[in-house]
Order: structure tokens, then C-alpha cells, then sequence
């Protein structure tokens, strides 16, 4: 199977949405490099630990070189010391960044549709929509699917539809705004509106 299965209202089963041909011969390296940055973009970089030169005081030497019976020292700063600095501790000057291109980011997408599709998880509806707002309406559409997980992805979500899948601990809803290639990837299931679906492949 190569493309999204199409879903109606009662969320059964009917046709197929074929992806281009092209997506099979897209690398799967885009998509690892994709994941690579968006993850590391989350990386909060706070670990930091004073070195010697750093540690306040150490201005004068804690005892005379010689006589004392003790090894020699120039400096209470020293790792060596309790208080002193840290040998090779960590420092927020790392820079975790990691830079990729937008063509790589398209084909990245391109590829965990593709992927989705292969394993027949890649599903395509006209309409996200849970009028009545309660969390059961929602779930009834989950179970439908008989998945583990669903990322579902609508164009413009409401209030109400935003409020019954946010207690679903299976399912995640996202905007169009809010699709990336990581999030298709790390859920077992996609159902995706027609409209960007549609819309990806017409770029593509």
C-alpha cells in the first residue's frame, strides 16, 4: 500500500489517496536529520559547573611550600580541594544546535507519510470535528480506528474539538500550523484531513 486510506464520518474504511512516486525514492537519512533538530531544539542547556578560575578566593597560597610535611599547593581553588573548582565539569557553552534546510524538512515529511502509508497507518478524513466537545465523542472516533496511537491533524481545530482529545492519553491533535515530520513518525497512526494532505503532494 502506498497511500492514505479514506476515511468517511463513522470513520470506516473506503478508498485510497495514491502519494506520488517519487516519495519512494526519498532517502530515510532526511528524516533522521529531522528528528536530530527537533529534538535537539528542546535540549535545555543550564548544566554548568564553576572551574578553578571561577571558585571566589584562592588569592593566597593555603601554606608554605616546604616543611610542612604536606604535598604542595598554590591554591584553595583547586579541584583538589573540597570547594575548589571542577576538573572537566560541564559547561552551558555547549551549543547543541543542529542546522538542516527546508528541502530537507519537506522531504523529511514527505518521507514519514510515505513510511505510514507503507505500513497501511495513513488515513485521510474530510473533517476533524467533535461538535458536542465531550472527551467520549472523541474516543468513540479513536476506537473506531482500532489503533494504539493517533496523531490527528486538522486544518483549523475549534475549541470543542480541541477540548475532547485533550484528556486522550492515545491520541494527540495538532494543527496544520503544527505538523512536522517527527510527529508522524513517533505515533503508530496518522488521520490527517484531505485538505493538507492534498495540499502537501500539490507542493511536493
Amino acid at each position: 500500500m502506498s497511500g492514505a486510506v479514506i476515511l468517511d464520518t463513522k470513520m470506516q474504511k473506503g478508498g485510497e489517496i495514491n502519494l506520488p512516486e517519487r516519495y519512494k525514492d526519498i532517502n530515510q537519512h532526511n528524516l533522521y536529520l529531522y528528528v536530530k533538530f527537533y529534538l535537539a531544539s528542546f535540549r535545555n542547556n543550564c548544566a554548568m559547573a564553576k572551574t578553578r578560575s571561577e571558585v571566589s578566593g584562592g588569592g593566597k597560597k593555603p601554606w608554605r611550600q616546604k616543611g610542612g610535611g604536606r604535598a604542595r599547593a598554590g591554591s584553595i581553588t583547586s579541584p583538589v580541594f573540597v570547594g575548589g573548582g571542577v576538573a572537566h565539569g560541564p559547561s552551558n557553552n555547549r551549543n547543541y544546535n543542529v542546522k538542516i534546510n527546508k528541502k530537507q524538512k519537506k522531504l523529511a515529511l514527505e518521507y514519514a507519510l510515505f513510511e505510514k502509508a507503507q505500513s497501511g497507518k495513513l488515513y485521510a478524513i474530510d473533517k476533524i470535528e467533535v461538535v458536542s466537545g465531550k472527551t467520549k465523542d472523541a474516543m468513540s472516533m479513536f476506537k473506531a480506528l482500532n489503533e494504539r496511537d493517533t496523531l490527528f491533524i486538522a486544518e483549523a481545530m475549534t475549541k470543542d474539538t480541541a477540548l475532547a482529545f485533550r484528556n486522550l492519553k492515545s491520541c494527540y491533535l495538532v494543527n496544520e500550523a503544527e505538523l512536522n515530520a517527527y510527529l508522524i513518525a513517533a505515533y503508530r497512526s496518522v488521520v490527517i484531513e484531505k485538505s493538507i494532505l492534498e495540499k502537501i503532494i500539490k507542493e511536493g
